[in-house]
C-alpha cells in the first residue's frame, strides 16, 4: 500500500533536507568536472579571489536546493513535483562540487548558510503556492539570472584556476537546461516587479556571501 505524502510531510522533508545540507558533507551523484582538470599553482591573490567566488556560488546552491524543495510543497501535479526534485538533485551536485573545491583551496563557507537556506525555502513555498505555471516561471527566471551571474564569475575567475572554471561552466550548462525545461513545461512570464525583486535578492546574497 502506497502512503500519500501530504504537505506536512513535505515541510518536514524540507527541514530534514536543510539539516543534512547544513550539517553534513554534501554528496554528488556525478563526478566533479574539476576531477578531469590538472591543478595549477595559484598565488595568494588568485586563491583568495577564487575562494570568494566559490563561497558565493556555494551559498547560491544552498538557496537553490531550499527553493526547489519549497516549491515542491505546493506543486499541483506530480510531473512538476518530480521536475523540481530532479533540479534540486542536480543543484546538490553543484553544492558538493563547490564545497569540495572550496576545501581544496583552503576556503570556508558563508557563515550565513542557515539564513540562505531558510530564505530560499520560504521563497520557494510562496512561489509554489501561486500554481505550477507561476512556479515554473519562477524557476525559468531564477535560472536566467543565475546564468548571468555565472557568466560574470567566469569572467572574474583567475585564469590559472582551471579546476574552478570547469565546475562553474558545468553549473552554467545545467542551469540553462533547468530554465529551458521549466519554460517548456508551461512556465509563465513573471511581472517586471517580481523579476526586479528576484534580482535584488540574488544581488544581496552575492554581495554578502562574497565576504561573510
Amino acid at each position: 500500500m502506497v502512503r500519500r505524502i501530504n504537505r506536512l510531510d513535505a515541510f518536514v522533508a524540507i527541514v530534514d533536507e536543510g539539516l543534512r545540507t547544513l550539517a553534513a558533507k554534501p554528496a554528488a551523484s556525478r563526478p566533479s568536472p574539476a576531477d578531469a582538470v590538472d591543478e595549477e599553482a595559484l598565488d595568494a591573490t588568485d586563491r583568495d579571489a577564487s575562494i570568494a567566488l566559490l563561497r558565493v556560488n556555494h551559498a547560491g546552491e544552498i538557496s537553490a536546493q531550499a527553493l526547489y524543495n519549497g516549491q515542491s510543497v505546493f506543486a499541483r501535479s506530480e510531473a512538476t513535483r518530480q521536475q523540481l526534485r530532479q533540479a534540486a538533485a542536480e543543484e546538490r551536485d553543484h553544492l558538493a562540487w563547490c564545497a569540495e573545491r572550496l576545501e581544496e583551496l583552503g576556503g570556508r563557507r558563508s557563515v550565513l548558510d542557515p539564513f540562505w537556506y531558510a530564505g530560499g525555502a520560504l521563497i520557494g513555498v510562496v512561489a509554489g503556492a501561486f500554481g505550477d505555471d507561476v512556479s515554473l516561471g519562477f524557476v525559468a527566471e531564477t535560472e536566467r539570472q543565475v546564468e548571468a551571474h555565472l557568466d560574470d564569475h567566469l569572467a572574474r575567475l583567475p585564469e590559472a584556476d582551471a579546476k574552478s572554471r570547469a565546475v562553474l561552466e558545468q553549473m552554467a550548462a545545467d542551469e540553462a537546461r533547468h530554465g529551458t525545461m521549466a519554460q517548456e513545461a508551461g512556465g509563465s512570464s513573471l511581472p517586471t516587479v517580481a523579476t526586479r525583486l528576484m534580482a535584488l535578492g540574488g544581488g544581496l546574497v552575492r554581495r554578502v556571501a562574497l565576504h561573510v
